[in-house]
């Protein structure tokens, strides 16, 4: 097994033979097993392994947070010359926030939803710092959130954590974590439900920030790619064993343990491999024709009294989605692709357009007519925990839209909910079981069967693969494909995962601030994109590939403008380093451009820079087009 290099003399943090275990109704299991590694100072250690390896038990254990029903049956964490293990909760409490942080998965819980987040990391760093005053306090946190490339920080202080985005959120968890200038920081899957820029931009400033702080990292993930982007060092866990620790490098190009070569051999890839093409799709065979649907909000302006704010979450948005294909949408947090889904499958009201399934306005019915239609599309969500009632038994879950329809009772009932478990892969003996217990892949699969015993035409996916790893993605995705032979089921994927709907879509759309700003095939949007944002997502994906678009040119800061005050123009300019004049005055629609694809952008192709080529980070001011 070989040793990678650990930066630093002294190491920060040594964990030798660890060992935890879960003692449940009388029986013993073992979760990690004499885990064994040193973290050296301003080093990236990332620990990497599939849903079940033990990642999330050993960042727990590493900050002493382990609780009942799980123990810890052996081994040390020693750090500043103490076992961490022996310390009592008081002592630990002394450490957590001061010298050791831990941000974890899910950023939406981890702050008290009734006090502004501004005001919650200020209380921090003052009782880690009781000398600081409020006022320092807050100019602290505010050039925190500023450095952080949160938009519009001073504003942002006092707003509430359900105010902001996720990628917002994990960006705000980063500097409550860093506010008091930890030696270690333990960062347990934090990038895996954030889309790719997002993503990008907290790898790039957990870099900028543990070389700037000197902190030592301990960075969580199943996904190796994103682990590539920052680690200098990986340890493999499997079945709570190391099975394998190396450098970064020569984990990629020369893995040793079988393990290892299994997760590379299916780590996803976007340009060394080519996309599976699904059954034959008809492309005069339309299911639906959206056309120019556009969806506004009025929140109340806090900044004034009795003001609203018109928040245009989708602008006109177009396209079609034909009979048998999987028609991807993406694009970033924020710009408009929930929304659509719910237009899509008419959980909302649309402003304006309208949204033909199989030639009957979906927007135009009612009552019965509306409820009968709905049989025939279903939308499956992200979150596989609070999409089912832990009260319910599963067999009354994935029954239930057949009694709201009326369709059948009894022992039918029982029968068509089988039948229905065992070609998703469930074992019908949990029919009668509540759902606790179950893993986030199994819960998946119990709402995708309580879509699918409908029998539906239309399956519309909105992130339902983001909290899965890729293992278990892999196992949904040949699900997926074989219902579709099997019963010629339309998908639209709506992800952040550009690697998924590169594998599996024949069309993608791609959406920014609202609108569909380029549509295309598969291979013109990977290969020969179009529109400049495009291939800001392509720079961003995490893969351990080389990407054919280079991050310093094109990849994002921050997040999308405020879709509340759109200003005129192209609504992209602000961000793109080829804008020029012609950009800040009129606003571009789609397109044809060169094949068969359209993109919303006055730039032709050949007006980027080639694949091959790269260009400084520095974004140039406005020009016109032929100083390009």
């Amino acid at each position: 097994m070989s040793q990678g290099h650990q930066q630093g003399k002294d190491p920060v943090l040594q964990v030798s033979d660890l060992s935890v275990e879960l003692v449940s109704r009388g029986v013993t299991r073992e979760l990690l097993s004499n885990v064994s590694f040193s973290l050296g100072a301003r080093s990236v250690l990332g620990i990497m392994g599939e849903s079940g390896s033990g990642k999330t038990v050993l960042s727990r254990a590493i900050v002493n947070w382990v609780r009942p029903p799980l123990r810890v049956a052996g081994g040390q964490v020693i750090y500043g010359g103490r076992n961490l293990l022996d310390m009592d909760e008081a002592t630990m409490a002394g450490l957590r926030g001061r010298e050791i942080a831990y941000i974890g998965a899910d950023p939406g819980r981890a702050l008290d939803p009734t006090l502004p987040v501004g005001k919650q990391i200020m209380d921090k760093l003052r009782a880690v710092d009781p000398s600081v005053s409020a006022s320092d306090a807050r100019r602290r946190v505010v050039d925190l959130l500023d450095a952080v490339r949160i938009p519009q920080a001073q504003q942002r202080f006092d707003e509430y954590p359900f105010q902001f985005s996720g990628g917002m959120m994990q960006r705000a968890l980063i500097v409550d974590a860093l506010i008091s200038n930890p030696r270690l920081l333990v960062a347990d899957n934090i990038t895996q439900p954030l889309d790719v820029t997002v993503a990008a931009q907290i790898l790039r400033l957990l870099r900028e920030l543990q070389r700037d702080f000197e902190t030592a990292v301990i960075f969580i993930s199943s996904a190796l790619g994103v682990v590539s982007e920052i680690a200098n060092d990986v340890i493999i866990l499997n079945a709570g064993h190391v099975v394998e620790r190396s450098g970064i490098d020569q984990l990629i190009n020369a893995p040793e343990h079988s393990y290892t070569q299994t997760l590379l051999e299916r780590a996803p890839q976007i340009w060394t491999s080519q996309a599976r093409v699904a059954p034959e799709v008809n492309a005069d065979t339309v299911m639906l024709n959206v056309k120019d649907v556009a969806k506004t909000y009025e929140v109340r302006d806090r900044n004034a009294i009795f003001a609203k704010r018109r928040v245009q979450a989708v602008r006109g948005a177009s396209f079609d989605v034909r009979r048998g294909e999987s028609f991807g949408i993406i694009g970033e947090s924020g710009c408009g692709k929930s929304t659509l889904s719910r237009l899509l499958s008419y959980l909302e009201d649309t402003d304006g357009g309208s949204i033909l399934f199989d030639g009957s306005d979906v927007t135009r019915l009612k009552g019965k007519a509306l409820l009968s239609l709905r049989r025939r599309f279903q939308l499956l969500l992200q979150d596989p925990y609070n999409a089912i009632s832990a009260h319910k038994s599963i067999g009354a879950t994935i029954g239930e839209p057949m009694r709201i329809h009326g369709l059948c009772r009894g022992a039918e009932l029982r029968e068509r909910v089988y039948k229905t478990m065992e070609e998703v892969g469930l074992d019908t003996d949990l029919y009668d079981r509540l759902p606790t217990g179950l893993s986030a892949g199994q819960r998946q699969r119990v709402n995708i069967a309580r879509a699918l015993v409908l029998e539906p035409e239309l399956l519309i996916l909105d992130e339902t693969l983001s909290s899965l790893d890729q293992v278990e993605q892999a196992r949904f995705i040949d699900l997926f494909e074989r219902l579709q032979k099997e019963h010629g089921i339309t998908y639209i994927y709506i992800s952040h995962d550009l690697a998924l709907v590169r594998r599996v879509c024949q069309r993608i759309g791609v959406m920014y601030l609202g609108r569909i700003v380029e549509l295309a095939d598969n291979a013109d949007i990977f290969e020969r994109p179009a529109h400049p944002y495009t291939r800001a997502l392509l720079s961003a994906a995490p893969t351990i590939e080389t990407r054919p678009y280079d991050m310093q040119t094109y990849l994002l800061d921050g997040e999308p403008p405020d879709p509340v005050d759109i200003a005129p123009g192209c609504s992209f300019r602000s961000r793109c380093p080829f804008a020029f004049d012609r950009c800040v005055t009129e606003d571009p629609m789609l397109r044809p451009i060169q094949g068969a694809g359209q993109a919303a952008c006055f730039l032709e192709t050949g007006d980027m820079p080639a694949p091959e080529l790269h260009q400084s980070s520095e974004r140039p001011a406005v020009r016109t087009k032929e100083e390009l």
